[in-house]
């Protein structure tokens, strides 16, 4: 159980860092949300109102902001993990937050690869590729996919399903690209 909460922590985190990821690059002063790809699907508003909660959930994330998190979650949230397992429940998610993740990992977003689908009557999803870093030493050492199920109520936004998947060790070249911003990052 500790090794499924382990790596549910880390592919959350993963998916959580890579939504900053891209504008880091680009700007490592910025706190603007990256752009997502734009294949002709989401309209601008839903791209930028999904790109934006990306940006909320992931800085929470990567700052063990709890209080903000938390409620990003619906309270039967399913969250599935190719290397973790399956939890069905927001309380499961943020304790294995609280325990695998906080002050320790660190989630990066590629922006080019987010894609946001609208869902008619429901909400939209969000689909990329995101990077892990560990905090103690800067080091980005794997990337997974994720795709992400947001559920609108008014004006209230909640991740209903997160599915993690293709977790990988980053490959020397991708290392060596990240090593210039990771200085920017640690400093």
């Amino acid at each position: 159980m500790t090794r499924f909460r382990f790596h549910l922590g880390i592919s959350l985190a993963v998916a959580l860092a890579c939504a900053s990821f891209a504008a880091s690059a680009a700007d490592p002063a910025s706190t603007a949300p990256a752009p997502a790809a734009d294949d002709g699907t989401a309209d601008a508003a839903l791209t930028r109102t999904i790109t934006a909660l990306d940006k909320q959930l992931f800085d929470a994330y990567n700052a063990c902001d709890l209080d903000t998190f938390t409620p990003l979650f619906s309270p039967s949230v399913e969250f599935f993990h190719d290397k973790g397992g399956a939890t069905f429940d927001r309380d499961s998610v943020i304790k294995a937050t609280r325990e695998n993740i906080c002050h320790k990992v660190r989630r990066e977003l590629l922006p080019a690869t987010l894609k946001i689908y609208p869902i008619h009557d429901y909400g939209a999803i969000e689909e990329g590729e995101h990077i892990f870093c560990q905090v103690a030493t800067g080091q980005c050492e794997g990337s997974a996919r994720f795709l992400m199920i947001w559920k609108r109520d008014g004006e209230r936004w909640q991740l209903t399903r997160i599915v993690s998947y293709g977790h990988r060790p980053l490959t020397e070249t991708e290392k060596a690209e990240l090593a210039p911003r990771k200085a920017v990052a640690v400093r």
